[in-house]
């Protein structure tokens, strides 16, 4: 049953790819965005993603719809896994029983001299590595600042702009933050003293609806608690 589970998409897509009989470089790829869908997919029935879920509806499968969106390719979908391997959680979730750490709740937004380190980075559009060379030094900065203080603990959350569903972009924020978690661990910070968390589309910074606004949205955030 599970053979004829995974068979029967890749059959149909090849159907359709042939009978349509297209040639033109946009079909070719939308094609190779779906087979970079359809084999994550079926790395998860085979449960090598051990927190993936099966979508609800097939508008968890579209990404923005205009603007500057760029579909994920193989190399983007396979960095994600490649990026976070090996890399363990903290030993302790906050607000859990028994945790010295209280719940996300209780980490507060830096302010003061704190603000001007643990500031704002940025994502192009449906993606999630840091590129801009002025937010690789924001986290180089994060992680001096948290090599030398023991007791402080971080969240980063993970946000996106409005376009897309609810569920695309709660998972764009998951990678983000763990995306920024990773390179913190690799610049030596304690993998014990950093959460993650995504508020997907849901906590905009900018109200509009423009290419300003969704890059101003399309961020990670710091708050820090002090133990």
């Amino acid at each position: 049953m599970k053979k004829l589970l995974i068979l029967t998409p890749v059959f149909l897509i090849c159907f359709l790819a042939v009978s349509c009989q297209k040639s033109s470089n946009q079909t070719w790829e939308n094609m190779k965005t779906a087979g970079a869908y359809l084999n994550k997919g079926i790395t998860t029935l085979c449960g090598n993603y051990s927190d993936s879920r099966l979508l609800e509806s097939s508008d968890e499968f579209t990404g923005p719809g205009d603007g500057e969106f760029i579909p994920l390719n193989d190399k983007d979908l396979k960095a994600q896994f490649i990026n976070d391997r090996g890399i363990p959680q903290p030993r302790f979730s906050p607000g859990d029983k028994g945790s010295p750490i209280p719940g996300l709740g209780e980490f507060k937004t830096p302010t003061g001299e704190l603000a001007s380190i643990f500031k704002r980075v940025h994502f192009g559009t449906d993606d999630h590595m840091i590129k801009l060379s002025e937010d690789v030094d924001v986290i180089r900065s994060i992680a001096a600042y948290m090599k030398k203080n023991s007791r402080v603990y971080l969240s980063i959350e993970g946000h996106c702009d409005e376009r897309a569903s609810a569920a695309y972009n709660m998972a764009l924020g998951a990678r983000r933050a763990n995306h920024v978690r990773v390179l913190l661990i690799k610049n030596g910070v304690d993998f014990n003293r950093i959460y993650t968390i995504s508020h997907g589309k849901e906590k905009p910074l900018a109200l509009g609806h423009g290419d300003e606004d969704w890059r101003a949205n399309r961020r990670a955030e710091f708050k820090i608690f002090v133990k």
